[in-house]
């Protein structure tokens, strides 16, 4: 997308109400910000966005309608940087963003306040780990959608998922297979995955989980269901983990030349992925996998 075409617009419309580049940054950003996405040198994100867009007395919508810009709605465009920054870990600036909206009027309807609210109990377990609280909250967003009769939205798979890891790092194993089996059951009705990750994700952890309870030949299966299932839809995300879980569990089991085997599959996996922290990482392991063979 051409965020160089906001930013001329944006210059246009602050030119046309007669304010300098520092009236407009007031309580936003700073000037130098406007400057540069005016400029267009860099993007400006969503929240942001949406200030300047009510300062300058025009819908946000409006900047994503423009010329031959695709249309984007803000809506979306909050859930991708959250997403971003969930993938990331970065939780304070997470939970800086849901914040930023949470008096937005587009984030009181029901699917949009479910995604505030999905983010903040996120930020409640894993930062001020409030257990309960950050639970409670999670499955107060999922009921302002979840209904029966109703397929279930990619959304409502993800936090549900969500739920599943807090109580794996409960150590509850048993009740995030609960939740596990509920994504799992409607990954099985659906006709169509957009985000083909979810799948991958739940057999991955639904191995972890299986791990931690010593059901080491039923976590494989896990793994090697989601090696399928990657190689069938031809996407990566995941199948580097898978490899080296099955290998993980070999481990586990004493079983030292199979872990190599699959330890090996999966650092030549992350090294084609460029990603080096977990290269040395497994290197380092497979050195002392092999001392035991001595």
């Amino acid at each position: 997308m051409d965020y160089s075409i906001i930013g001329k617009k944006i210059k246009e419309l602050r030119q046309g109400v007669d304010i300098t580049q520092g009236e407009l940054a007031e309580g936003i950003c700073t000037q130098a910000l406007i400057s540069r996405i005016e400029k267009g040198e860099t993007d400006p994100n969503a929240t942001a966005l949406y200030q300047i867009s009510k300062r300058l007395g025009v819908d946000v919508n409006y900047f994503f309608e423009i010329g031959t810009t695709p249309r984007l709605d803000y809506v979306m465009e909050v859930e991708r940087q959250l997403r971003q920054l969930r993938k990331k870990h970065l939780y304070k600036e997470m939970i800086e963003l849901v914040k930023a909206e949470e008096k937005n009027p587009l984030f009181q309807e029901k699917e949009n306040l479910q995604l505030l609210q999905w983010h903040k109990g996120i930020y409640i377990f894993e930062v001020e780990k409030k257990s309960e609280e950050g639970l409670s909250l999670l499955r107060d967003a999922l009921s302002l959608t979840l209904k029966e009769k109703k397929a279930m939205s990619e959304r409502e798979m993800e936090i549900l998922l969500t739920i599943g890891g807090f109580y794996v790092g409960m150590e509850n194993y048993s009740e995030a297979l609960n939740y596990y089996n509920l994504v799992r059951d409607a990954v099985m009705t659906t006709m169509h995955l957009n985000d083909k990750s979810i799948k991958t994700r739940l057999l991955y952890n639904v191995a972890r989980a299986l791990t931690r309870m010593g059901r080491y030949k039923e976590s494989t299966d896990s793994c090697r269901e989601g090696i399928k299932w990657c190689i069938e839809e031809e996407h990566l995300y995941g199948f580097a983990q898978l490899h080296y879980h099955i290998g993980y569990n070999f481990e586990l089991e004493g079983k030292i030349e199979q872990a190599l085997s699959y330890i090996d599959k999966s650092i030549l996996l992350f090294e084609s992925l460029k990603n080096y922290e977990h290269t040395a990482f497994l290197t380092k392991k497979r050195e002392e996998l092999s001392l035991k063979m001595m």
